[in-house]
């Protein structure tokens, strides 16, 4: 593939941009109607086996890529057969170990878990979903260096389709932990069948040292990034699974799951977009500020809004719903997870710039920094303030976004306040009226969409009165990119 130009890089990004998030907004919407169905059916007991047992996997997976993937994608030149062979023949190698050392130790690490015969086969069916998992990395990376998000997303959709449906319907007719198993390898079979038809690979093995080298000498270090993300976040989360009861671990897993809803539904597109993107453009500093900036407002003023939204109506809301109850313990971490959240929605970006600008040893002393003090506050939390420490814990680690900035900027020329000004004055207005609206109007559903319809009216009217003309700048580039 010849180098993309930046007028290319451009509107591909848009249109991936487009892509990603319209998709994955219907997504979305269908994944966490479809949990919300399951919260229903399933105890928290139930929701928290499935959060553990989940984490177990991610722990494993980092094991599984050692970031030649990343490599590959970051690489300037054009990809090679042999940069392609190498990268699939290391990681299945790694794979298969893992894999099978977690069959082989799959009974025991159910009995260390007070795991039951469903739980080990959850555990099982996510194992081999993660191989399945595996194979499908090379026909990805070929489309993001293509930066096609357009065909990426066919996959996404057909194994969340595939997963919530067949979740929803056995939980549904009582099966327990088991919907989730059989869902799980729904997933990834027809995740791997699809995206070898929209992208096909021929699976090729072969190992270059020479390859091996230059691809591990930023992968290593940018795995590296991404295992102590894995010990901050999922290595933790199976550590709650043992100090906590598994009832607690489901309110943290229910609260992190509807508070982190921005991130799933905007976030997430926008970020896998910038790395290839920002990679692609890393010498030009001057433009790659500016797509900084860019990138930044259009989270917050997407993210901002949904998030103040989820703050004051989700108590109110929950008063509708049969049988959710239960889940009344887990509303203050959710509050304090959805503050984190947004916050948190403003960093992704700005590690990804880094890290596609090569200065991956910075990124890693974060990570290193991020990781030590999740772990010391969250032990300090819990035994202060019971799961509820967990969130807390996470709140202060994401005060520590000041210092991406200044990191970033020493290498990248961007504005951070003029980028989050707007949106951040409309949601503390957007807030305000809801917290008056709510005091004094009766309850019940209609007055809640008068009032959320509102909120979202003043939000809009503030962003566009200060920065209507940037927002028209923006809303050009996407027409003209699709």
């Amino acid at each position: 593939m010849n180098e993309l130009d930046i007028a290319s890089i451009k509107k591909k990004s848009l249109s991936g941009i487009v892509a990603l998030t319209s998709r994955t907004f219907l997504l979305q919407l269908i994944a966490f109607g479809a949990t919300f169905l399951l919260t229903i059916f399933l105890s928290p007991a139930v929701f928290g086996v499935f959060y553990v047992v989940s984490a177990i996997i991610s722990f494993l997976g980092y094991f599984s890529d050692i970031g030649l993937a990343a490599a590959l994608i970051q690489k300037k030149e054009e990809l090679s057969d042999e940069d392609l062979a190498t990268t699939f023949s290391i990681q299945q190698l790694l794979v298969c170990v893992i894999v099978g050392i977690a069959m082989i130790s799959s009974s025991a690490i159910a009995s260390f878990y007070r795991l039951d015969d469903a739980g080990l086969w959850l555990f099982r069916s996510l194992v081999l979903s993660f191989f399945l998992s595996s194979l499908k990395t090379i026909p990805s990376v070929i489309l993001e260096r293509k930066l096609d998000f357009r065909k990426l997303v066919i996959p996404q959709i057909a194994e969340t389709v595939g997963f919530y449906a067949v979740a929803v319907v056995l939980a549904w007719r009582g099966y327990g932990i088991s919907s989730f198993t059989w869902a799980v390898l729904t997933r990834g079979i027809v995740g791997l069948v699809i995206m070898y038809s929209i992208s096909p690979w021929r699976i090729t093995f072969g190992i270059s040292r020479t390859v091996a080298k230059r691809l591990i000498r930023f992968g290593l270090p940018f795995q590296a990034n991404s295992f102590l993300a894995l010990v901050k976040d999922d290595l933790l989360t199976v550590f709650l699974g043992k100090v906590l009861p598994f009832a607690e671990v489901g309110y943290i897993g229910w609260a992190k799951k509807w508070a982190e809803v921005p991130l799933r539904l905007i976030m997430d597109s926008i970020v896998r977009v910038t790395f290839p993107a920002f990679s692609r453009i890393q010498e030009a500093r001057e433009m790659l500020g500016r797509a900084i900036e860019k990138t930044l407002f259009g989270l917050s003023i997407m993210i901002f809004p949904i998030s103040v939204g989820l703050l004051f109506f989700v108590r109110p809301l929950m008063d509708f719903v049969p049988r959710y109850d239960k889940w009344e313990p887990a509303l203050f971490s959710f509050y304090v997870f959805t503050v984190a959240s947004a916050v948190s929605s403003l960093s992704a970006p700005l590690t990804n710039a880094l890290n596609a600008i090569g200065k991956i040893k910075t990124t890693l002393i974060l990570m290193i920094m991020w990781t030590a003090s999740t772990w010391i506050l969250t032990t300090i939390f819990l035994s202060l303030f019971g799961f509820n420490g967990f969130s807390l814990a996470l709140l202060v680690i994401t005060s520590s976004l000041w210092i991406v900035v200044h990191l970033l900027k020493k290498t990248a020329p961007f504005s951070f306040w003029k980028s989050i000004r707007a949106p951040l004055l409309g949601v503390i207005l957007q807030g305000g009226l809801y917290a008056l609206l709510l005091r004094a109007l009766p309850d019940g559903i209609v007055w809640y969409v008068g009032t959320g319809f509102l909120g979202v009216i003043l939000y809009a009217g503030v962003v566009w009165r200060l920065e209507g003309d940037r927002i028209q700048t923006v809303y050009s580039s996407f027409r003209n990119a699709l």
